[in-house]
This record gives structure tokens, C-alpha cells and sequence, in this order.
């Protein structure tokens, strides 16, 4: 059994994988003053919820939170009796990088990489709706070439409403125009349309750069929103990074049996 555990700003996602299938995908807020103990009393509730046995074989992480993961290490060492491996480059799990510097690109973007290319021939643009909004580009040749980086759909919305008093909170829905009839219409107007323009034009400048036949997939936890609002957008892989995760569980096991 392997636990993939994916760090986010926002949010942390476990995943369980048997062999086969991911048995199980548990989603929680990420924060970094939770100990281990915290994590272990919350994550085997749900083991046992799920009728697992309290047990791993394998951990692996990918994090973009440093502060979290102590007690990630901790937890998997203490509680599950398995030494975690955070995944850090691109180079030890065999993904070409061009990047500067290369030990920059962070952990969740190599494994979206990874996850994108077991499942879709290269070029490929991966859109990860989080906390921030990144793009993942991996050339023809499987070289993760870079990408961008803009606030996430939910972070520049918060900032819109602290800032301006009068304009309530509003559900993340698309409408039917573009031209909104009330303040709640509107303010949907220009947070998903607008947005989805904003992915559509970077994907469409990065597809091109890329030589114009790239496959664009979107993953994060908001990306599913997007999918058919954005144009560019061919499908949607909600558990992406876990899968990059499973493919370089696999890539670092080969590397410690030949070693």
C-alpha cells in the first residue's frame, strides 16, 4: 500500500493506492502547526472509517508547504512505521528539466509532469487549480520547459471582496452572459468568465511556443469548474498529482533495487 501525500497551500490530499486503484482520496486544510499526533488521531479515523488496516508500505510526498513537513516526516515514522520520501527534484525521479534554477520547479508541479505524461502524449500544458493557478509545460521530447504562475481563482476573489465593502460573496458559477443583470450576476461575470479568458489566453500563448499541438488538462480542486468554460481545456484530471506521485514511487523503487 502506498500513501501519496500531497501538500498545498490550502489544502493537503492523502491518497491510498493498492495495487490497482486508488482505494481511497482524503482531502484536508493544510496546516503547518498540526503535529504528528494530530495527524495520525485524524488519518487513521479515517482507516478505520474505511475498514483499512493501519498500515503503509511506502510513503512519498510532495509538498510546497516546508513547515508542514516535519511533522509529515513524524507521522509516517512514528505512527505508520515508514520513513516518507519528499520528492524534490526532477532529476531523481528521471524528468528532464530546463528550468533555472532546476531545484526551483516545485514538488507538485514534477509530479503533475509525471502524471500527465503516463497518461497523454507530449507536448502537454497542465492548468493546476489551487491555491495559486499554475501552468506546466512539458515539450515534445517529455522536458518539463517551465510555465506560469497566477493567483488562483479564490485567492484574487477574497482580495476583491476585503477590499471593496459593498460586494457580497458570491458562488464560484458561471452564468449564462457575460452581462451581468444584478451585483451577484456580475460579480460571476467577471470572476469565472474573466478567469476562464485568463487561462484560455496564457494556454493558447503557451500551446503555441510549444509548437501549437499541445494537449491542455486541467487538475486542482477547482478545476473541474473550468472544464467546458475554458476552451482550451481537453479534459479534467482531479487526482493528477497523485498519480505523479504513483509514477515516481515507482521510478525511485527501481532506483533503490539497482543501487
Amino acid at each position: 500500500m502506498l500513501l501519496a501525500i500531497d501538500v498545498g497551500n490550502t489544502h493537503t490530499v492523502f491518497g491510498l493506492w493498492n495495487g490497482e486503484s486508488w482505494c481511497a482520496v482524503w482531502r484536508r486544510a493544510t496546516n503547518a502547526a498540526d503535529t504528528e499526533d494530530q495527524l495520525a488521531a485524524w488519518l487513521k479515523g479515517l482507516f478505520d472509517l474505511s475498514g483499512f488496516d493501519w498500515r503503509v508500505d511506502y510513503a512519498l510526498c510532495a509538498s510546497v508547504v516546508p513547515a508542514a513537513n516535519e511533522a509529515l516526516d513524524k507521522l509516517c515514522e512514528r505512527w505508520l512505521g515508514v520513513r516518507v520520501h519528499f520528492l524534490r527534484t526532477g532529476e531523481e525521479v528521471g524528468l528532464p528539466v530546463d528550468y533555472e534554477p532546476a531545484s526551483a520547479v516545485g514538488a507538485d508541479r514534477i509530479a503533475n509532469a509525471l502524471g500527465a505524461l503516463e497518461k497523454y502524449p507530449a507536448p502537454i500544458v497542465v492548468v493546476d487549480f489551487g491555491t495559486a493557478t499554475t501552468f506546466d509545460s512539458i515539450s515534445a521530447d517529455g522536458v518539463y520547459v517551465g510555465g506560469a504562475i497566477l493567483p488562483g481563482v479564490g485567492l484574487s476573489s477574497q482580495a476583491l471582496f476585503q477590499r471593496a465593502a459593498k460586494l457580497p460573496q458570491v458562488e464560484f458559477k458561471a452564468p449564462e452572459t457575460a452581462i451581468g443583470k444584478t451585483t451577484i450576476h456580475s460579480l460571476q461575470s467577471g470572476i469565472m468568465l474573466g478567469y476562464a479568458g485568463a487561462i484560455d489566453a496564457l494556454a493558447t500563448k503557451i500551446n503555441a511556443e510549444l509548437g501549437g499541438n499541445a494537449t491542455v488538462i486541467a487538475t486542482g480542486g477547482l478545476g473541474g469548474l473550468f472544464l467546458g468554460l475554458c476552451e482550451s481545456i481537453e479534459s479534467y484530471e482531479p487526482t493528477l498529482t497523485l498519480e505523479g506521485l504513483l509514477v515516481a514511487s515507482r521510478r525511485l523503487e527501481l532506483l533503490v533495487s539497482r543501487a
